[in-house]
């Protein structure tokens, strides 16, 4: 049985717009996901090293969590709730400040601006601006926040950035950790930039960053980058804003990725997997004093997806009131690097590199044509996983935090022969 022969059937083609991408790698008609694994129809299983883009880090229809979402359907629970307050929201508010805030000493407030990471990103820029009256916004090289204009402005990849179709102002590029390859301190470029007043900087609102940028590349920045970066925002009056919509909710270990760096942002954008099941949610989070909203002048008519909450709620309440998930992952991490590093071998001329932290990883290779092939064999032999990079070039695994060990093997095996098979 080939590719074409599962190809879906023509009303995607013929009634969907030509927008839709990850059809195009995986040209089957999904049915049913279970835990690691989706099923197409003919009843075929796939290993998943995607999880949603990173919104399923605790697994397809992970039972905790559904059970939960079912008892409150059958109970006739809010379903749309604006920002009305709501038993769900009750319970979503106090145990993401029992599980989370409260332990990490975390004094955020909580925003729920609408149902995607670039809602939350969005609110942080306007927050950033109002609150400093400013509107520069610093980004890196190679970023990634989100598809709407005010995202796409702080945004590196220069082909999602031309679907605006408009300019994309008030934003300016610093080079991200290890860009130049250590040939030139941190922060030295931008930091002189700030002490000209000839350099034409104006003087940012906030500085915006990913701990680990994953449609850049799996680009990891160290500790000790990020905490010089806190310290420059600190000295320069510039609000620092983490976006942890990929990362966060213990895709790196820790709950939050800038953990290990010991740093607490003024701001943090949280989204994918805070509702744990796939399901539609987005926080934005910042110090008490940030708090300067009119009632009303950021909304959303979906900000108030209560069966999202009774999931988060399930989620924090499983994973996240003691350390055992985070202790699990690094253990796993330590397990899928071991692995990676062996297939690339020791022979730099492999073209082949390995990055990443917890349970996000990539294999760079020379160009991007290798790594779609290897994501191409992958998928021939049972396994989803895809491309990041500006030239698609790196291989990203994003399985979910709840793979048995057998599951991260095998997906490992099918990676290494993927590798083989293209060499």
């Amino acid at each position: 049985m080939t590719l074409t022969d599962l190809a879906p059937s023509s009303v995607f083609e013929t009634v969907e717009s030509e927008v839709r991408s990850y059809c195009r790698a995986w040209p089957v008609v999904f049915e049913r996901a279970s835990g690691s694994r989706l099923y197409d129809e003919q009843g075929r299983p796939y290993l998943d090293f995607f999880a949603g883009a990173g919104s399923l880090n605790y697994g397809h229809n992970n039972p905790v969590l559904k059970r939960a979402l079912l008892d409150y359907l059958a109970d006739d629970g809010i379903t749309h709730g604006l920002d009305m307050s709501t038993t769900a929201k009750r319970g979503f508010l106090e145990a993401f400040r029992s599980a989370v805030l409260e332990p990490r000493a975390l004094p955020y407030k909580v925003m729920f601006p609408g149902p995607t990471g670039t809602n939350a990103v969005e609110a942080a820029l306007k927050l950033a601006r109002k609150v400093t009256g400013r509107e520069t916004v610093v980004s890196f090289t190679n970023a990634f926040h989100g598809m709407s204009l005010g995202s796409l402005a702080v945004t590196g990849n220069s082909a999602k950035r031309a679907g605006a179709g408009v300019t994309l102002p008030h934003a300016t590029r610093m080079p991200f950790d290890n860009y130049f390859d250590g040939q030139v301190p941190d922060f030295l470029w931008f930091e002189r930039l700030l002490q000209d007043p000839g350099s034409g900087l104006d003087h940012p609102a906030a500085v915006i960053v990913e701990t680990v940028q994953g449609e850049g590349g799996i680009n990891v920045a160290r500790a000790e980058w990020l905490r010089a970066l806190a310290d420059l925002c600190r000295r320069h009056d510039m609000l620092l804003i983490v976006d942890d919509i990929q990362m966060g909710c213990g895709r790196t270990g820790d709950f939050f990725s800038f953990e290990e760096a010991g740093i607490t942002p003024d701001i943090v954008t949280l989204s994918k997997s805070i509702s744990g099941y796939g399901l539609p949610m987005a926080l934005c989070l910042f110090r008490p004093e940030l708090d300067l909203w009119e009632p009303g002048e950021h909304n959303g008519t979906f900000r108030g997806n209560n069966p999202a909450f009774v999931t988060a709620t399930a989620a924090l309440d499983a994973y996240w009131r003691d350390g055992a998930l985070r202790e699990r992952t690094l253990g796993r991490a330590e397990r899928v690097e071991r692995a990676l590093l062996d297939l690339c071998g020791d022979d730099e001329r492999s073209g082949v590199s390995v990055r990443g932290r917890g349970l996000v990883w990539g294999l760079e290779f020379a160009g991007g044509e290798r790594a779609e092939a290897v994501c191409r064999r992958a998928f021939e032999t049972g396994l989803l996983l895809e491309t990041s990079g500006p030239h698609g070039e790196v291989v990203k695994l994003l399985p979910p935090l709840t793979a048995t060990d057998d599951e991260l093997d095998e997906g490992l095996g099918i990676l290494a022969r993927s590798v083989r098979h293209t060499a």
